[in-house]
């Protein structure tokens, strides 16, 4: 899969999923297909099942082992395992390879159907039944007429079989801030644990932070607090310095947020900030091509916090 042709113009709040299907047996041995999707931004290409090498000692049962590509050794993870449906033995399984979080990560999935281009408006946010029926895994649903397709939080599936990739580890890494700047700061992310951890280290480096859900929500406080500004006669920096977003959201992106925020006369004042999974190499330039200030990897919470306070000062001089 060629990368030039799934990279769309940033800010249009578009994305493409590619779909693909998990098998399981149901109790009366019937089977079940189940439809999932995952972001195209991150997969890299489509392969065959390979012969893996496994893993010694303990380890986490959907880690099936490693194989080789291209002279890179990574790793394979059956996502029925993860998910709790078995193990896959499809003769025509396909495996999914993809890149985010600064790793590169193979998935084995029964088989991959088709790529669809949708608005992130399309993608309803899971509900708390959902949510806690897939362990947290799901990040949005996508209505087709014949199917229901569920996005996965691939990053969440990872994080669980690789320590370097958790935030809670990276957060304990932050000091206590002991200034009281209480640095005014939006975020937005819409994986609640996400948030909060993301929350949590702010304010221990000293942010007063207000946490949004998706693009669309912090949109609308930063336009009320806009509002607020204009009506009192006070700075916006009165209300807000600084914005740290996702990239993927349902309703609307970290990308179209952070297009809105630098085209809007008074908001573009704001620094903006994006921090995925999603800042590879590759797809830097779409956060640079919307405006974005600056961008930091998932989970890297350390580098969050040094960057945020120095795009604050370089703006504010505070």
């Amino acid at each position: 899969m060629s990368q030039s042709n799934i990279l769309l113009e940033s800010g249009t709040n578009e994305l493409e999923i590619i779909e693909f299907i998990i098998e399981e047996h149901d109790a009366e041995g019937t089977l079940y297909k189940g439809h999932y999707a995952m972001n195209v931004a991150k997969v890299l290409e489509i392969i065959r099942r390979p012969d893996v090498v496994g893993l010694p000692g303990t380890h986490h049962p959907a880690a099936l082992g490693t194989f080789s590509l291209r002279g890179r050794v990574l790793p394979l993870i059956d996502l029925a395992r993860w998910l709790e449906k078995g193990s896959l033995d499809s003769p025509g399984a396909k495996v999914i390879v993809s890149e985010f979080s600064g790793t590169i990560t193979a998935f084995l999935v029964s088989s991959v159907t088709s790529i669809h281009r949708l608005s992130w408006s399309q993608i309803e946010a899971p509900d708390a039944y959902l949510h806690r029926f897939s362990n947290e895994s799901i990040t949005g649903v996508v209505r087709f007429e014949d199917r229901i397709v569920f996005l996965l939080d691939m990053e969440r599936i990872v994080a669980s079989m690789n320590p370097h990739l958790d935030l809670k580890a990276h957060a304990e890494r932050i000091e206590e801030s002991v200034s009281g700047d209480n640095l005014k700061t939006l975020i937005a992310d819409d994986s609640s644990s996400i948030r909060n951890m993301i929350g949590a280290t702010l304010k221990k480096a000293g942010f007063d932070v207000t946490a949004t859900s998706s693009g669309l929500e912090a949109w609308k406080q930063l336009e009320a607090w806009k509002k607020e500004s204009q009506e009192q006669g006070r700075p916006l920096s009165d209300f807000v310095v600084l914005v740290v977003s996702d990239i993927e959201m349902p309703e609307m992106d970290g990308h179209n947020l952070t297009r809105r925020i630098k085209d809007d006369p008074v908001l573009k004042q704001l620094p903006v900030m994006l921090f995925s999974s999603l800042i590879t190499e590759a797809l830097r330039h779409k956060g640079e091509a919307v405006g974005a200030d600056d961008q930091v990897s998932k989970p890297d919470l350390p580098s969050l916090t040094s960057r945020a306070r120095a795009l604050i000062t370089s703006y504010f001089g505070i």
